[in-house]
């Protein structure tokens, strides 16, 4: 499945809609965050991409400890580069779903008993610090913005509310484009 392009109008107005809810109701304004968090929003609309990852047999894995026995669990299972991956993909899904849709969540963790021992919360800032560790400056992304979400996830929680908020509400930075429903 290819990437939404960058000049795609869905990841612009994903854009504004991140910049104008960080930006005046946190106050956070790294350029760099709101970027990466405009494009999680944009992939993520695509179901596919939410569990991109496979058991090793083809089988795609939707729950955090699945992912997490697979990554720290097998001696010699991956590269570092490989980890970075998969804890970078754990930080994108625990902040998708706790920032967009919690009531969701909880309702996916009822149904699977593994993940409702879990913390969302926890577990994203942990494995955003983890890709940060095994990420340097030529990364994409780099060490320094999965540091940023590490330390700034529940604001970023927070945000991501807002902006679900916002679309909902049919409402969004003037000149953003249509109301766009999703």
């Amino acid at each position: 499945m290819r990437r939404v392009p960058k000049d795609h109008p869905l990841r612009r107005w994903f854009a504004a809609l991140v910049e104008d809810s960080f930006q005046q109701e946190i106050g956070l304004s790294d350029p760099r965050v709101l970027d990466y968090l405009a494009s999680l929003l944009t992939e993520f609309i695509h179901v596919e991409r939410i569990n991109t990852l496979d058991d090793g047999s083809g089988r795609r894995v939707g729950d955090v400890a699945a992912i997490l026995s697979k990554v720290e669990g097998e001696t010699g299972f991956a590269t570092d580069d490989d980890r970075r991956l998969f804890h970078q993909h754990i930080g994108d899904y625990t902040l998708f779903w706790t920032g967009i849709y919690p009531e969701v969540l909880r309702r996916m963790r009822r149904r699977d008993a593994c993940d409702g021992l879990l913390s969302y919360t926890r577990q994203g800032k942990e494995s955003y610090a983890i890709a940060s560790d095994l990420s340097g400056d030529a990364t994409d992304p780099p060490a320094s913005i999965l540091r940023a979400l590490s330390e700034q996830f529940e604001y970023c929680v927070y945000g991501l509310g807002l902006v679900r908020k916002t679309w909902e509400q049919g409402q969004g930075p003037a000149g953003a484009g249509p109301g766009l429903v999703i």
